[in-house]
């Protein structure tokens, strides 16, 4: 953990946020080596950060850093399944099997039950199942990833992983959050268009929408300057070992979380998706709407809806690979948004508790950028405004 920590931050109305200082602050606080985040709201733009780019150095994390997204990479991925539904390149509710034969998927699994978590498949990465017991699949934890982190994976190799494993309920019957649905995901877009999915991707979202810090890495384990750098925590032998996590090979997750990004590709990407810009008017509804099997999580089809404390409503999907963490955040119309990046250092801390201390920060956050608008009202002088 760094011995201290560093902030920065500024808005477009030349004001501080003190609140938003204040809660990455305690995020380095927690443990976490860095923290970037980018604020869009009825006050405008803000931008900061806290911690170090790398441990054992003074320089804080760049604002405009690129970082590895994970599982917000899911959002991207059901966006471009999406954008070939209103081509009419796919059904929703096409069977998975007709495009994808060679796997003999169980042909009531939907194109849409892929993207909503709902087909119940195994989850190659590895399933917890209700009891606590958990069933591993490829090398995802522990010393066992570290020493696998730069093994090529093929998406064919783990979608059979995923089938040579018991399905956890018949498809459509539950809800169950597994990355191999992603994996098909893309299987699809690139059976569908001929082409593979990282130039689909380039051709319907990032260049149109001008995100030329986001990359998808395929096999490469680089990471583009600039950027912070993560590290995993693992215990080897007895013992705990940190590794720098800055480089490694993401076919292990795919297009279920291997999308490099920034805070302000992100919220270029959430904004233009829910305010319109990417999918006709039905679709973005289908998106947006939990599956009523999701319950708590209210899952759509790779967006989180989530209905928060006071009164409003936000959409969300958050990442995370060892070392790093990502947000995206946004109310219904585009119009607010919340992105940022976390990275993991050395601390040697409860780790519940770290945890703990995040979850109640990031609550504080969501509700600071779309709560009460006059919660924290800038005075003339650029100071926050004291409020009951």
């Amino acid at each position: 953990m760094p011995e201290s920590v560093h902030t920065s931050g500024n808005t477009a109305a030349g004001h501080d946020r003190p609140r938003l200082r204040k809660a990455i602050e305690e995020i380095v606080d927690a443990g976490f080596a860095g923290v970037q985040l980018r604020v869009h709201d009825q006050r405008g733009e803000w931008v900061g950060s806290a911690g170090v780019r790398e441990l054992g150095k003074p320089a804080k994390p760049p604002t405009d850093g690129r970082f590895r997204i994970g599982s917000t990479t899911k959002t991207f991925t059901a966006t471009l399944v999406l954008r070939l539904v209103a081509e009419g390149k796919i059904g929703l509710d096409d069977p998975a099997n007709d495009h994808l034969p060679g796997f003999r998927l169980d042909p009531r699994i939907t194109v849409r039950m892929l993207l909503q978590h709902t087909s119940g498949l195994f989850n190659f990465t590895g399933e917890i199942y209700d009891d606590g017991t958990f069933a591993p699949g490829i090398p995802s934890i522990d010393k066992e990833w570290v020493d696998n982190r730069f093994h090529t994976y093929r998406d064919e190799e783990l979608v059979r992983l995923a089938l040579s494993k018991p399905a956890r309920f018949e498809p459509g019957a539950d809800w169950s959050y597994s990355n191999t649905n992603y994996v098909l995901a893309k299987l699809l877009v690139e059976r569908i268009t001929g082409r593979p999915y990282a130039e689909e991707m380039r051709r319907l979202i990032l260049r149109p929408l001008g995100l030329s810090g986001t990359v998808v890495p395929g096999v490469s384990p680089e990471l583009p300057e600039p950027h912070a750098h993560g590290y995993y925590r693992y215990r080897d032998g007895g013992q705990w070992k940190v590794v720098d996590t800055t480089r490694f090979n993401p076919s292990w997750v795919s297009a279920a979380g291997d999308m490099v990004s920034t805070t302000e590709d992100l919220h270029t990407f959430v904004s233009a998706l829910l305010g319109g810009s990417l999918l006709p008017a039905p679709l973005l509804a289908e998106m947006c709407t939990p599956h009523p099997k999701s319950g708590d999580y209210r899952y759509g089809l790779g967006l989180f809806v989530q209905e928060t404390e006071f009164g409003g409503t936000v959409l969300h999907h958050n990442g995370g690979l060892w070392g790093w963490a990502a947000l995206m955040y946004s109310t219904p119309d585009g119009s607010r948004t919340l992105t940022g990046s976390l990275t993991s250092g050395d601390a040697e801390l409860d780790l519940a508790a770290m945890a703990g201390t995040f979850e109640r920060v990031k609550q504080r956050l969501v509700e600071e950028v779309f709560g009460d608008p006059e919660a924290e009202a800038p005075t003339t002088d650029g100071t926050a405004a004291p409020t009951a």
